[in-house]
C-alpha cells in the first residue's frame, strides 16, 4: 500500500538530502497570487504577486546566495564575509551552515531588529556598521569594512567575499530561475514587471530574460523617493553620479522608474495584509504601491516581486503604526 501511494503521489520525491535543495526553480517555483479587487481597485489592470518570501530562508534573496556560494571555491581556513541589509546574508549564513563553512556578516545599523536576531540565531558573527541603508559611497560602510578585510594582507587570504553587489552570478540566478517562472506561470500572458532596485540582480536577471522573451514587456523599477529611508535593501538611483550606479544593475532594460515614499510603501504593506491577508516586507508594499498607481491610468497583466514576509520587519511596521 505504502508503494502504491510512493507511486501515486510521487511522496518518495519529497525527501531533500540538503536544504539548498528546497530553494526554487522553474520546474518547482514560488506561488504567484492574484489580488483582489479589495486592494486593486482597476478592473483592467491585473495585479500578480510572486511571493518569494516562501523560500526556504524566507527570501528572494536564496537564489543569489545559491548562485554565488556554488561559483566560490574556499580554501581549508577560509572564511565568508558579506555586506547586506539583511536578506542575502542570512541566505548566505544558512547555505554556509548547511557547508560547514564560517561566515561573518556586516550589517548598516539601520537594519531591522529581526534580521539582526536571525542572523545571530543561525551562528554568523555579525559586524555592525555606522552606515546607511542607501550609502553613496560604496567604498564606505558595510561594504568597505568587507572590502578592507578580503583585501588586507593582515589577513592573510582569509576571507572570500560572494560580492553581491558586483556578482554576474546575482543576476545569473534570476535570469535562470526568477525569469522563467514567471513566464511559464502566465503563459508568457504578462505586461508589465514590477521590481524594487537593490543590487540590480533581480530587476536585470528577470527584465533580461522576459525582454528576450518578449521585448514589448515593460520592465519598472522601483526605488525609494528619498536617499535617507527606511526600506531595508533599496537603492534609489535617480541622481546618482554613474560612478556609484548599481555595477550588475543594466540600465538599458528599465522602461521606467517610479519613487515611493516610505509613508506609502508602509501603508501598501499594510493594507495588503488587511485585505489579501498576505503579509509582506515594506519593500514589497513600495512595489505594490507604485502597479497600483499604474493602473490607474494603464491597462493589462502585471507580475509583482515581493522579495520577502512580514515578519522580518514587525518591529518597523509596529513603529509605523505607533505615529499614526
Amino acid at each position: 500500500m505504502n508503494a502504491r501511494v510512493e507511486e501515486l503521489y510521487g511522496y518518495d520525491d519529497q525527501i531533500f538530502d540538503s536544504i539548498a535543495d528546497l530553494i526554487p526553480s522553474p520546474d518547482n517555483p514560488t506561488p504567484m497570487l492574484r489580488l483582489g479587487e479589495r486592494f486593486n481597485p482597476h478592473a483592467d489592470f491585473e495585479v500578480l504577486l510572486k511571493l518569494e518570501g516562501m523560500n526556504p530562508f524566507g527570501s528572494i534573496k536564496d537564489r543569489t546566495a545559491q548562485y554565488m556560494l556554488q561559483g566560490l571555491n574556499l580554501d581549508e581556513g577560509q572564511s565568508l564575509v558579506e555586506p547586506s541589509a539583511g536578506n542575502t546574508g542570512i541566505a548566505l549564513a544558512a547555505l554556509a551552515n548547511a557547508r560547514n563553512i564560517p561566515i561573518e556578516i556586516a550589517v548598516p545599523e539601520g537594519v531591522p531588529e529581526e534580521k539582526k536576531a536571525l542572523l545571530r540565531f543561525l551562528g554568523a558573527e555579525l559586524i555592525e556598521v555606522e552606515d546607511e541603508l542607501c550609502p553613496i559611497f560604496p567604498s564606505e560602510g558595510a561594504r568597505g569594512v568587507v572590502k578592507s578585510m578580503v583585501e588586507s594582507a593582515a589577513f592573510d587570504g582569509k576571507y572570500v567575499s560572494p560580492n553581491q553587489y558586483e556578482s554576474e552570478l546575482n543576476v545569473a540566478a534570476h535570469y535562470h530561475t526568477t525569469g522563467p517562472e514567471i513566464w511559464r506561470q502566465t503563459g508568457g500572458n504578462l505586461d508589465y514587471f514590477f521590481a524594487s532596485i537593490g543590487t540590480g540582480g533581480t530587476i536585470s536577471g528577470v527584465g533580461r530574460y522576459l525582454k528576450e522573451m518578449n521585448p514589448a514587456i515593460q520592465i519598472i523599477g522601483v526605488e525609494p523617493a528619498n536617499r535617507q529611508h527606511h526600506l531595508s535593501g533599496l537603492k534609489r538611483i535617480t541622481g546618482l553620479p554613474d560612478e556609484y550606479f548599481p555595477a550588475i544593475l543594466d540600465k538599458e532594460l528599465l522602461d521606467d522608474v517610479i519613487s515611493v515614499t516610505d509613508d506609502d510603501a508602509y501603508r501598501a504593506g499594510i493594507k495588503l495584509a488587511r485585505t489579501e491577508g498576505a503579509m509582506v516586507g515594506p519593500t514589497t508594499g513600495a512595489v505594490l504601491h507604485a502597479a497600483i498607481e499604474t493602473g490607474a491610468s494603464k491597462d493589462g497583466r502585471a507580475v509583482l516581486v515581493s522579495a520577502d514576509s512580514a515578519t522580518k520587519y514587525i518591529s518597523s511596521y509596529a513603529e509605523f503604526l505607533s505615529d499614526r
